[in-house]
């Protein structure tokens, strides 16, 4: 009698597999045939190789070959490091209590699972995979005669795969994945498949890994949630001035650029990390411009319209509506490019209307242009130019994926595992959601961006570049400045930021937060966490700089308030409702503009 209850679950579940099976069968057939019907008859002049991977690789190689001793040494050391892992293996299998040969980073959470170390096969599995992508890492960064950017292609490319090989990536030799597909009967890997084939619905035949639930959030309900109204709209952005929660404000208004890269909720995703909350809690009045999500219609929108219908419209705005002749200004990141460009814009037009300006993890000068430097040289310029204008614009998908690939292990591989191998969901995390809402760029815009800026490094020369008919000198600029960096940032590195000491003429409070491009300028005092640098002393150098510099623990948020209070007043001006008789609120924050998604 007992047996019968259980043979029929199991018909039920053999049955629910087989129709899961059946039906993963039917969506994968139909993929690879549209997926073949698409690309099975492309363009055989099209370039494979149009980061120009490949050429860098064979110069690294026939420059290796060159230097054999170098080599021979470096293959020597790969083999001392294995005997030593062997002999460490085989005393720990006897019982003996030994130290590992090689340890993941502190950082590195792709062994955190117990097995790693506890279990002597997968430690040696962990520990070989370990030695041996330190040795291919240093051995083609020991390659001497290569120019910069390739040696940095090298490098990054190297990176790449050697974190791809990662044994954590494979089902059989990821002790958390074996043990998964043990418990479930091998029900973890029918949900990958699906997961998988879903991703590949999403990216209509293109891998778009699914990094969050992206139903969990709602832009305007539960992240980008500060109250305030849409107060100005043109063809690149929708200007947001915030409710005040003070009865004063300060008088001098704050305008804060973001990057057009991400939407401007980074610094609004919840209340209790939200700059633009906290900015207006201090008794500022805030405007934050929200971009577009420009499409094919905005394809010939130039960085020059970016300067006078962003920034430059956004303080004439603000001035209006706040009966103020000046404002402070934030800028970040590519936003802050955009603000140093607007300042010398209109220095060189005599208009006094920015009082002070501060940087979020900006550069000015390229020289160093971080890890997005790697994607960018003429032959892979020309290729993405001619991508662009096919389209009109760059897809957010495609930039998106270059800025994950920064961060391969965290933004790529870990979901790898997660959904394919592990079969589960993705966690419902605001940041990464915020992350997945990519945006595009319009093609004429970006290609001058590119090319002045990373490629050329015009921007820091005295009228290097001209926007809107007017050249463009950094010195010119003579505001009170305060520049923030964060010291693991990969994308703006710390050092460049630091060249805004020599390019503008006026007085420069420089900071080195802790932690990278996102966690350490969304960092707010409640959460304690990191700490960050300050000197009275303007260095030659980012190293003399910081070898000066005194160290302060928790958030540089309240250093930023107390330095910009001495340009915006104390709060002694009734508080200010947004809008006003002649910029009337066109809509709730945080408006239209930032609800446009890449993927509609």
């Amino acid at each position: 009698m007992d047996n019968q209850p259980s043979s029929a679950t199991d018909s039920q579940d053999s049955a629910g597999i087989h129709m899961t099976m059946a039906d993963i069968a039917e969506r994968s057939q139909r993929l690879v045939l549209d997926f073949v019907t698409r690309h099975g008859t492309g363009n055989v002049d099209t370039p494979n190789d149009p980061l120009n991977i490949g050429q860098a690789f064979l110069e690294m190689t026939a420059r290796m070959v060159q230097d054999p001793v170098r080599l021979v040494e470096a293959n020597m050391s790969l083999w001392n490091d294995y005997m030593n892992l062997w002999q460490s293996t085989a005393q720990r299998m006897m019982g003996a209590d030994t130290d590992p040969v090689a340890e993941p980073a502190g950082d590195d959470r792709r062994f955190k699972d117990a097995a790693w170390s506890e279990n002597e096969v997968f430690d040696y599995i962990k520990q070989s995979y370990l030695l041996t992508s330190r040795w291919m890492q240093t051995t083609v960064a020991d390659v001497q005669g290569l120019d910069d950017s390739t040696a940095k292609k090298v490098d990054f490319f190297t990176r790449q795969f050697t974190e791809a090989l990662s044994p954590t990536n494979f089902a059989m030799t990821n002790p958390e994945v074996l043990r998964a597909t043990a418990e479930t009967g091998g029900e973890n890997l029918l949900n990958g498949l699906q997961n998988l084939l879903e991703d590949l619905e999403e990216g209509d035949g293109s891998l778009s890994i699914k990094m969050v639930d992206k139903d969990a959030f709602e832009v305007g309900v539960n992240v980008a949630t500060s109250p305030g109204k849409v107060v100005f709209r043109n063809d690149l952005m929708e200007l947001i001035q915030y409710e005040p929660t003070t009865d004063k404000v300060s008088p001098v208004p704050l305008v804060i650029v973001p990057p057009w890269i991400n939407k401007f909720y980074i610094l609004d995703l919840r209340p209790k990390n939200s700059f633009i909350k906290w900015a207006v809690d201090q008794g500022h009045t805030v405007f934050v411009v929200s971009w577009v999500n420009p499409d094919a219609e905005l394809a010939q929108k130039t960085f020059d319209d970016y300067m006078l219908e962003g920034p430059i419209a956004a303080f004439d705005v603000a001035t209006k509506i706040t009966g103020q002749k000046q404002v402070n200004a934030i800028g970040y990141c590519i936003g802050g490019t955009l603000l140093g460009c607007a300042l010398a814009y209109m220095a060189a037009k005599g208009i006094e209307t920015v009082k002070s300006a501060t940087f979020f993890t900006t550069m000015l000068d390229f020289e160093d242009g971080g890890e997005l430097g790697v994607f960018i040289d003429e032959e892979s310029l020309s290729n993405l130019e001619s991508k662009m204008n096919e389209r009109g614009f760059l897809e957010g998908r495609e930039m998106a994926t270059t800025f994950n690939m920064m961060r391969g292990n965290d933004l790529i591989w870990s979901f790898v595992v997660n959904n394919y191998l592990l079969g589960k969901e993705p966690f419902p995390f605001d940041l990464l959601y915020w992350n997945s809402d990519s945006t595009r760029m319009p093609a004429a815009m970006h290609s001058f961006y590119l090319r002045n800026m990373y490629l050329e490094n015009k921007l820091k020369d005295k009228n290097g570049i001209s926007l809107a008919g007017v050249p463009i000198d950094l010195s010119a600029v003579k505001v009170p400045t305060y520049a923030i960096a964060t010291r693991e940032d990969h994308i703006a590195p710390w050092k460049s930021s630091y060249a805004i000491n020599h390019l503008f003429t006026g007085p420069v409070r420089f900071v080195l937060s802790a932690s990278g491009h996102i966690a350490g300028i969304v960092n707010p005092p409640a959460a304690e966490k990191y700490c960050y640098w300050t000197s009275m002393t303007k260095a030659d150098t980012a190293d003399e700089w910081l070898d000066g510099a005194k160290q302060a623990d928790g958030s540089w948020w309240p250093d930023w308030d107390k330095w910009a209070k001495k340009h915006a007043g104390k709060p002694t001006v009734k508080a200010r409702k947004p809008g006003s008789a002649i910029f009337k609120p066109l809509a709730d924050a945080p408006g239209d503009y930032v609800r446009m998604r890449a993927d509609d």
